[in-house]
């Protein structure tokens, strides 16, 4: 269930897990008990747990800390020799 933030007319603020089927109800506020509307506010998609919350993890982090890698991705090593020169055999592989 996604998380909403809802405001009172006392101005306080609280979030709470609702259904979408219930996310346009009003409820009562937990401090005051007066009436409370949903906020408009950016989906906390980390929160959740979902496949989108952890690509976008994923892309923050690769941003700043990318992975170094020795080969390109998907293609497996040759291990045969490409050329017949012997002097290629003395160089310092990876």
């Amino acid at each position: 269930m996604p998380i909403y933030e809802f405001r009172c007319e006392s101005a306080h603020e609280y979030e709470r897990s609702v259904p979408m089927s219930a996310r346009d109800a009003d409820l009562t506020c937990p401090d005051c008990g007066a009436p409370a509307r949903r906020r408009i506010s950016a989906p906390r998609l980390g929160a959740l747990g979902s496949p989108a919350g952890r690509l976008l993890e994923s892309t923050a982090a690769s941003a700043h800390a990318p992975a170094v890698v020795d080969q390109i991705p998907g293609t497996p090593r040759r291990t045969a020799r490409t050329t017949a020169d012997p002097r290629h055999a003395k160089l310092p592989r990876p």
